[in-house]
């Protein structure tokens, strides 16, 4: 059995150890390896990079992984391994994935690939001027819920979709009386933080992929919390927004809103929900389950303060079966990307799409200050 080799710097964190290391390479090297299409099989073969030589080598020995290394321009000028993947801080991520094409690795990485627009397409010129294999994650598109929005959307179940509404977030406690389920620096502009920055990167690709292309948004965002406590027990300013109110034109006329808040108390259905209206059904989706209703069962409500409601609206939505099985949304789209570079596999996930998610959340924090709509004009990569 051929390998590939992966360099993985960020493995430490939250995201890059669970979702990325664990529940994805660590998954497929327990499932024998990734199947290519002439029936071969390719194991993948991680060094782990970072800073932390104890937590490092702790992981390592944990997943039974053999390499691990502090020395990231090593790894990098290792020929054996050809892959660079980045999970690790916002700020760093495009000097290190310049750094890593510059050394001939194809790369994959985590959103935003960049803090800053004119930076993150210069890296995306780049990447795409060395033929080398790029790619960033889009986990959101592989979530159960929204891959059955997809199955509606592609079966003619909506008729023509008229409207988008999303509301993601819950309550990130301040971390005084109750230990904070989010770092700290997600709360401070120096490093890197804010909610629009976070997730309306990912809401260019989910609006782009399952609804429409982006025209045009509006913003508001907000600092509800203006003080918390970090991981020392230290308070400090929360000076980054944790909430964005955002409205978007797509193309086609659909108009789609977005609630994001790490200030609100979860009543719904998941953490994140969005609900589909068109002109012959509408659904709901969260992270896993997916409701719909058809015209032919849409109830007649009619307004009357004056009686108690009657009917009981979630009891007239049918829930979509599984009728299929949905794996890790991070590991599908590892595996896509691993036939890419392997391969030749199609992949449209660049850091050109990269890109356009810091353009999103640019504009939104732009509309947020001048309190306008503002368009989204194509880039030029």
């Amino acid at each position: 059995m051929k390998r590939v080799g992966i360099i993985m710097h960020g493995v430490t964190g939250r995201m890059g150890l669970n979702q990325h290391l664990i529940r994805s390479i660590v998954a497929l090297r327990a499932e024998g390896g990734v199947l290519l299409s002439n029936g071969e099989r390719i194991m993948p073969d991680p060094v782990l990079v970072g800073r932390n030589a104890a937590r490092l080598e702790e992981l390592a020995r944990k997943y039974g992984i053999e390499r691990w290394t502090t020395d990231l321009d090593g790894a990098l000028a290792d020929p054996n391994d050809a892959i660079f993947f980045d999970a690790a801080t916002t700020q760093m991520r495009a000097e290190l994935i310049s750094k890593a094409l510059d050394a001939g690795k194809h790369v994959y990485c985590e959103k935003p690939i960049s803090d800053d627009l004119d930076t993150a397409i210069t890296l995306a010129r780049k990447a795409k001027a060395s033929g080398l294999k790029n790619g960033v994650v889009q986990d959101k598109l592989f979530l159960p819920g929204l891959r059955k929005i997809a199955m509606l959307r592609d079966s003619g179940f909506f008729g023509k979709i008229l409207s988008v509404r999303g509301e993601f977030g819950y309550w990130v406690f301040e971390g005084d009386w109750q230990t904070a389920q989010r770092p700290s620096w997600n709360y401070r502009k120096k490093d890197g933080g804010g909610i629009i920055l976070d997730m309306l990167c990912h809401w260019r690709y989910v609006l782009d992929n399952l609804f429409g292309p982006v025209k045009a948004i509006s913003c508001l965002g907000a600092t509800h919390i203006p003080e918390r406590v970090d991981e020392a027990g230290r308070r400090y300013v929360a000076d980054a927004d944790d909430a964005a109110y955002a409205t978007f034109e797509l193309e086609g006329g659909i108009i789609a809103h977005i609630n994001s808040s790490w200030a609100v108390r979860v009543r719904r259905d998941d953490l994140v929900t969005f609900q589909v209206d068109g002109t012959h059904g509408s659904a709901v989706a969260g992270l896993t389950r997916c409701w719909t209703q058809h015209r032919v069962n849409t109830p007649k409500p009619v307004w009357n303060p004056d009686q108690p409601q009657t009917i009981d609206f979630y009891d007239t939505w049918d829930e979509v079966p599984d009728n299929q099985v949905y794996d890790n949304g991070f590991k599908i789209q590892w595996e896509m990307f691993l036939r890419h570079v392997l391969e030749d596999a199609p992949w449209r996930y660049t850091l050109t799409e990269g890109a356009k998610g810091v353009q999103l959340a640019s504009l939104g924090l732009k509309s947020w200050e001048e309190r306008r709509w503002l368009d989204v004009e194509p880039l030029e990569i």
